[in-house]
């Protein structure tokens, strides 16, 4: 059986031209070389070398040896860089589906920190409904899902990512944006800007109906940029995941706290029955960074 550290010491003698040469740079004994080669030579059945004054030129069944080594290493080399390229970068390219909330800010930026840590990565970013989200990490069809929460799926682990408090966004110079925080019944006669089937519309509407109001929802948008963009033409006031509207800059609206509080929560979904992979890891790190830096939990 050949010593594959024989093979390691016959490949130093072929790049550095001699034994001498190549104890000199591998820091060990010529002697040591020597009778590894010699070794190596007895196992194989055929000289590999002809010494003389401490060269040591191949012999052609040397040379067609040295040819098959190299490829045999070059199998190995391209192992260890599979191997490094796993370590590093999990099994392949990393996909991620997310509410749109946190889609063009929060996730792209914690995208950026991972590419930075590990530049070329495969990432693929989807924007489908929460349902979709919560059947695609169920499935394994994604690794990492931002959705809202959702009851009835199995195969899927969750935990709460981001909870934030409801805002009224309101037209710049509206004369609610005077006060620092917006009450049901202060909307009682204001044209209001639904949000579609969504738990923050149900939501609202149990707090006007906590208050003894009946709302005016004159138009809907399912979006929060969709519904600033209405407010900012001074259609209407709308109830918003602070988020996204505090990213839409140059809009001209104002932000108010908006009583009483309405919850507004995020969570972090993937498949059950796996352990996240390298990428999932490290995007997970990056996006509760990105958390932080919003200042809320």
């Amino acid at each position: 059986m050949i010593n594959p550290a024989h093979l390691d010491l016959f490949r130093a003698v072929m790049r550095h031209g001699g034994m001498t040469r190549a104890a000199e740079v591998l820091g060990i004994g010529q002697p040591h070389i020597s009778r590894a080669i010699a070794q190596l030579e007895a196992t194989l059945g055929f000289t590999l070398f002809v010494r003389g004054h401490g060269s040591a030129l191949p012999t052609p069944e040397g040379e067609a040896f040295a040819h098959e080594v190299a490829q045999t290493f070059a199998g190995l080399d391209h192992l260890r860089q599979a191997a490094c390229r796993i370590r590093q970068r999990g099994t392949g390219g990393l996909r991620v589906a997310c509410q749109p909330s946190l889609a063009a800010g929060l996730l792209p930026r914690a995208i950026r920190r991972l590419d930075a840590e590990c530049p070329g990565l495969r990432i693929s970013v989807h924007v489908p409904s929460p349902d979709t989200i919560w059947s695609w990490a169920a499935s394994g069809q994604c690794d990492l899902g931002l959705a809202r929460p959702r009851s009835g799926h199995a195969g899927v682990i969750a935990e709460t990512f981001l909870r934030v408090a409801a805002v009224c966004v309101l037209p710049r110079g509206h004369a609610l944006a005077r006060r620092r925080a917006i009450s049901a019944a202060d909307l009682a006669d204001v044209p209001l800007i639904a949000a579609g089937s969504s738990p923050v519309q149900a939501a609202t509407e149990a707090a006007f109906a906590q208050a003894g109001v009946t709302p005016h929802f004159a138009l809907m948008a399912e979006y929060t940029a969709a519904r600033c963009g209405l407010v900012a033409e001074g259609l209407g006031v709308a109830i918003v995941d602070p988020v996204p509207a505090r990213a839409l800059g140059g809009c001209p609206v104002v932000l108010r706290p908006f009583r009483p509080e309405i919850p507004i929560e995020t969570v972090l979904v993937r498949p059950a029955g796996r352990p996240p992979g390298r990428l999932a890891e490290r995007l997970m790190v990056h996006l509760a960074a990105e958390r932080h830096a919003l200042g809320v939990r």
